[in-house]
C-alpha cells in the first residue's frame, strides 16, 4: 500500500488551480504517494486535517500556499513536498529518541 500525501491548493494564492492540482497529482505520482484531497472546503486547521487523513505528507503547488507558522507545524505531523520550486521539508524529528 502507497503512503497517502494530502494536497492542498490555497484558492487565494493560486491563479491557476487546475493547474497546480494538475502538478500536486504529478508530483503525488512520482514520489509514490497515494493522493487525497480534503473533501470540502474544512474549518479544522490543515494540520488537523493532516492527521484526521492520517496523512505521511502534504504536497503544495508553492511554499507561498501555507505560511511559515501553518509549515511549522505541518513539519511536525509530516513531511511537506512543493512541485514548484521543487522543494522538500523534512518532518521534524521526535525529542528524546536515539539519534
Amino acid at each position: 500500500m502507497k503512503p497517502i500525501a494530502l494536497g492542498w491548493i490555497d484558492y487565494d494564492h493560486s491563479a491557476a488551480p487546475d493547474w497546480d492540482a494538475a502538478q500536486v497529482q504529478r508530483l503525488a505520482r512520482r514520489l509514490g504517494y497515494r493522493l487525497v484531497w480534503p473533501e470540502r472546503p474544512d474549518l479544522l486547521p490543515l494540520v488537523d486535517q493532516v492527521r484526521n487523513a492520517e496523512a505521511d505528507a502534504v504536497i503544495l503547488p508553492a511554499p507561498d500556499h501555507v505560511g511559515a507558522l501553518e509549515l511549522d507545524g505541518l513539519m511536525h505531523v509530516a513531511d511537506v513536498e512543493t512541485a514548484c520550486p521543487r522543494l522538500s521539508f523534512a518532518r521534524w524529528p521526535v525529542l528524546g529518541g536515539a539519534l
